[in-house]
């Protein structure tokens, strides 16, 4: 579950924008493209131009999604690390004032050091 309210590790996994929760489209403004998508068991986490947008999936059918939307311009700092030889994954961890601190685990195999590159583009501005 995707609930920036808590301190808990998010495991996610890349995922094609296909795949991606058809609501989230409607959300996008005229400018706004997708960057990445990510998702858990049911959550997903869009990073697109302009925002992360999450969607928290709750109750036992699923048919109640919670969307949150944070713009970049909201994040005050953040930090990547890398995937090691014995541990394939890699992290991002964003700080928003009005929630604290944020932690993302992305599995194996994602280039967060290039997505680090696009990220900062878009909070640095």
């Amino acid at each position: 579950m995707i609930d920036f309210t808590k301190s808990i590790v998010f495991k996610l996994e890349p995922m094609p924008i296909e795949e991606m929760l058809e609501p989230i489209n409607k959300f996008l403004i005229d400018d706004e493209k997708i960057l990445s998508a990510f998702k858990t068991i049911r959550d997903q986490l869009i990073f697109t131009n302009k925002r992360i947008i999450s969607a928290n999936v709750q109750g036992i059918t699923g048919k109640k999604i919670d969307y949150t939307s944070i713009p970049y311009s909201k994040i005050q700092t953040f930090s990547v690390e890398t995937a090691g030889v014995l541990d394939r994954d890699c992290e991002l961890e964003i700080y928003i004032s009005s929630i604290g601190k944020i932690h993302f685990e992305i599995k194996g195999g994602f280039d967060i050091v290039s997505f680090n590159k696009i990220i900062s583009g878009f909070v640095l501005k």
